[in-house]
């Protein structure tokens, strides 16, 4: 068995595997999936419905959870209904290079309601890429069929994906020179950091390849090495003193979701714009 667990001391505690995970299994990392109650602090015009409830739902429709993720509070009571994000593969969609991945991210403390976001898994490098389509991003509040409504966007997401691969495909064809390969990772650091303060590392450190499949100059490769330089830290750089620092990987929920996304935006724009 293969699970890679990472357990992060600021924002999130994140597990994922290789095998479909069990309840037990998502349970260690996020237990507020597993909450049966809604946080004190909701109405009675809450509805409350358990996010593995809705796991179970999807499990039957051929839906299973590779990765879980739960964010980390000060706040010990409310640590069983923080806001939680499971990454979901369907049968039909565990193949090649790349897997297909709806992301479920929900919460039982009022701060998230239901919702589903296309995603995709490199295997290569272990890359959760969000798609950044407002067409898959489909909310769903705690009232009414909650369950049936998360399934028939799961559906949707799942529709996603076909739009998401010709894009991929697109990508994979747009060369780049290396000036554009600059470009494209200078807007990544603007999307990351400060504008106000210099970045704590370069261009070229975003575009250097972690392995060999990631030597390529195509647009797909190019927006994969930054994506995952950028998002699991650890570059040498300097601080804005001119002190030695190491970047920090992006480990809270809704942080890296949002620059996630933002790098899937700015990639699939340079497609559009290379025609």
């Amino acid at each position: 068995m293969n699970m890679l667990a990472s357990r992060f001391s600021r924002n999130a505690l994140a597990l994922r595997s290789d095998h479909p995970l069990s309840d037990e299994e998502i349970g260690e990392v996020a237990p507020s999936i597993l909450a049966h109650s809604a946080h004190e602090s909701r109405s009675d015009r809450y509805s409350h419905i358990p996010t593995v409830d809705v796991l179970d739902a999807l499990r039957k429709e051929g839906f299973q959870p590779f990765m879980v993720c739960q964010t980390r509070v000060r706040d010990d009571g409310r640590r069983p209904y923080t806001k939680h994000m499971l990454r979901l593969r369907h049968a039909d969609q565990i193949s090649g290079s790349e897997a297909n991945e709806i992301i479920l991210l929900n919460s039982h403390d009022g701060t998230s309601s239901y919702q589903m976001l296309a995603g995709m898994f490199r295997f290569v490098c272990k890359n959760g890429i969000v798609c950044g389509d407002n067409v898959s991003d489909i909310r769903v509040p705690h009232k009414g069929d909650v369950v049936g409504q998360v399934i028939d966007g799961a559906f949707k997401v799942l529709d996603s994906f076909e739009s998401a691969a010709q894009r991929r495909a697109d990508m994979v064809g747009t060369v780049l020179d290396e000036g554009e390969q600059t470009a494209f990772a200078r807007a990544a650091l603007t999307l990351r950091y400060d504008e106000d303060k210099p970045a704590p590392v370069t261009e070229r450190q975003l575009l250097a390849p972690r392995r060999i499949e990631d030597r390529a100059s195509d647009l797909w490769t190019t927006f994969n090495r930054v994506q995952e330089n950028i998002l699991r830290g650890g570059l040498h750089g300097r601080n804005e003193n001119g002190r030695a620092t190491t970047t920090r990987a992006v480990t809270g929920i809704d942080q890296n979701i949002r620059l996630n996304r933002a790098l899937w935006v700015l990639a699939d724009e340079m497609r559009r714009l290379r025609g």
